[in-house]
């Protein structure tokens, strides 16, 4: 961790964002398959542009769903709703592409009781999980201030509070550090499409007052702050029209923001045997509980699998030098107090339900939701007493 004072920054991603949308689409047909047959094996693609949405994957399940009738569900709640959007819910082409998943990595994952075999992870990968004291979250400041500012855009658009707003969307914070503590921040990005007849005078005046300004810890505002609104003067054009997107390409707005490290999986579309997703969400509840027990102000942790096998093949942790008792202890600490096979996983963070379409836009961390079984703290308290 650096020292001294250092400005971090980090950008998230509206729901109306392109790749959101693709990312929302691909969880929107998990949440559908699981919800009529929980075991469905998902592995969904999503891509979106101009008039189209294309799917393609692997899934094996024994449910049937109209995949066309969520997706288009899903465009039309984002607030795509009009051809000249470039992208309408009721008129957009929908192709679907999808095969069952490979026998060759199905034999790998499934579960044998009878000859004790438990479910195997469905991919080789590596997973990092991440906690900081800098908010009530135990997230990064910077990427817990993205979010909130494009939470609040999307409420105000989808309340009315101005008749201009749409769906596409982007924000960027930088906070200034001290020490490893924010002092001040320093610079607030936010690009937000709008309707061609609004003033970018207008657009500014209700950002910066009404969104950004009242999300802004009043002990962090030292001095002016830069506002970038809409920099380049114009975003009339936005979402799938101006610009192609994929399932899978906001993994770091997904996360930490690029304060932690990424093991390079993406999420969403994916069914919770693969380890991209299920250790991911374990080493964040890790990471979080390690935190709020007060052993590390910072704390980083990594599993790694190998296709096949339950065991991750490593544990390792990070604590940035704050931690309270030594890594290789709280790495000893870690495999004594929580599961970490895939089968273990989904059964402590229940995870086989039809959860996962939220977590497509705004985070799949930090989130005070109860349905985010990897955000709570229950572990914390044993943790502090067994370290000590």
């Amino acid at each position: 961790m650096a020292q001294g004072k250092y400005l971090f920054t980090s950008e998230a991603v509206g729901k109306g964002h392109p790749d959101k949308l693709a990312d929302q689409i691909s969880d929107g047909i998990l949440d559908a398959l699981l919800e009529k047959d929980p075991l469905s094996r998902v592995a969904c693609e999503t891509m979106v542009t101009t008039g189209m949405v294309v799917i393609a994957g692997e899934i094996t399940t024994k449910a049937y769903i109209d995949m066309q009738k969520v997706v288009r569900e899903v465009i039309r709640d984002v607030g795509y709703t009009d051809s000249p959007m470039g992208l309408s819910a009721d008129h957009c082409a929908v192709i679907i592409s999808i095969n069952e998943q490979s026998p060759d990595i199905a034999m790998g994952v499934d579960e044998d009781a009878s000859k004790g075999k438990e479910i195997g992870a469905g991919d080789q990968g590596l997973m990092f999980g991440y906690a900081c004291n800098d908010t009530p979250e135990l997230m990064p400041l910077p990427i817990q201030l993205a979010h909130q500012i494009l939470n609040r855009l999307t409420e105000a658009r989808q309340k009315g509070e101005v008749d201009w707003l749409r769906p596409d969307c982007k924000s960027q914070v930088t906070v200034e550090y001290a020490d490893g503590k924010p002092s001040r921040i320093d610079t607030v990005v936010v690009a937000t499409q709008h309707a061609p007849e609004v003033s970018q005078t207008d657009i500014r005046k209700f950002v910066i007052e009404k969104i950004v300004a009242p999300l802004l810890p009043k002990r962090l505002i030292q001095g002016e702050i830069t506002y970038h609104i809409n920099k380049t003067g114009k975003f009339v054009s936005g979402g799938p029209h101006a610009d192609c997107g994929l399932t899978g390409r906001k993994i770091i707005v997904d996360t930490y923001g690029g304060w932690a490290r990424h093991g390079g999986g993406a999420f969403s579309g994916k069914d919770p045997t693969k380890v991209d997703r299920s250790a991911s969400y374990m080493v964040r509840h890790i990471a979080k509980n390690i935190v709020a027990a007060g052993l590390a102000d910072r704390c980083e942790v990594q599993l790694a699998y190998v296709i096949g096998n339950p065991q991750p093949v490593s544990v390792l942790v990070d604590t940035e030098g704050t931690g309270k008792i030594d890594e290789e202890r709280l790495c000893r600490l870690i495999r004594e107090f929580f599961p970490l096979t895939p089968g273990e996983i989904i059964k402590y963070l229940d995870l086989r339900r039809p959860i996962y379409r939220k977590t497509a836009s705004g985070g799949h961390f930090g989130r005070n939701d109860p349905d985010f079984t990897w955000e709570k703290t229950d572990r914390a308290e044993e943790l502090a007493a067994a370290a000590k």
